[in-house]
């Protein structure tokens, strides 16, 4: 668990709660169901019309990312590289093919298979990054959904305010109802406002830079993989390699 991501939302919550009751106002005024509903909706139903399902539905999964992160692997894929590389240097490529089966991960079993097929270094490089590439659009485009849900949060919450504004105008001759209308009316502005900045666009810069890291990790692999190709030493496998990791 990132339990950095859980800290940060819990200070920034308190931070808005702690202030609102500094000021002598009430949590409970900021707790507007209709706003919120307003605000949600029409922020995920934007950003649905905006997205096809399978990438709406892989932002949405990746979500989980933020709490839960893929573990780093470049470390043992670093340990995995450089026993490949002692086996090739010892037996052969072909020593290697009886790896395949061990292997769970379909880029890195590819990538093994093309070494196992004896093909040239710069052929397996090109191979793995056309992949490569692949990979990271798809993790690029899930992360600007969120990206987009903080865009639209704004604008949606100012409708959701001027909306409110219109039902204490139809309410006009009851003046008792104005000063509670009006600010029911832009608690949906704090929320779209909110929403967007505390939660949607910092959700969207977490999920960047883990896919970043999942990315650089299979940078490292190819780098390593494409290593053993040539025949050059596992221990300069194993230096090299080091220099990825953060």
């Amino acid at each position: 668990m990132d339990l950095l991501s859980v800290a940060g939302l819990t200070v920034a919550l308190a931070g808005i709660v702690l202030g609102q009751l500094a000021e002598g106002g009430s949590p409970a005024s900021l707790a507007q169901g209709a706003a919120l509903l307003i605000v949600v909706g029409g922020t995920f139903g934007a950003t649905m019309l905006q997205h096809r399902l399978p990438i709406f539905m892989a932002g949405m999964r990746m979500a989980a990312w933020v709490i839960t992160p893929p573990p780093a692997r470049g470390r043992d894929l670093i340990r995995l590289l450089t026993e490949w590389g002692v086996v090739a240097r010892k037996d052969g490529v072909l020593a290697l093919e009886r790896r395949l089966g061990e292997t769970p991960d379909p880029f890195v079993r590819n990538g093994l298979q093309l070494l196992v097929d004896g093909l040239e270094p710069e052929k397996i490089r090109d191979a793995l990054e056309i992949e490569i590439q692949g990979f990271e659009e798809q993790l690029g485009a899930a992360a600007r959904v969120w990206e987009a849900a903080g865009g639209y949060a704004p604008t949606i919450g100012i409708i959701g305010a001027v909306l409110g504004l219109i039902h204490v105008m139809e309410n006009l001759t009851d003046p008792s109802k104005l000063g509670g209308g009006i600010a029911t009316a832009f608690v949906a502005t704090v929320y779209g406002v909110g929403l967007a900045n505390l939660v949607f666009l910092p959700i969207a810069g977490k999920l960047r830079a883990l896919s970043e890291g999942l990315v650089r990790e299979r940078e490292l692999f190819v780098d390593g993989l494409t290593a053993i190709a040539t025949g050059e030493s596992p221990r300069l496998i194993e230096t090299r390699l080091e220099g990825y990791l953060g």
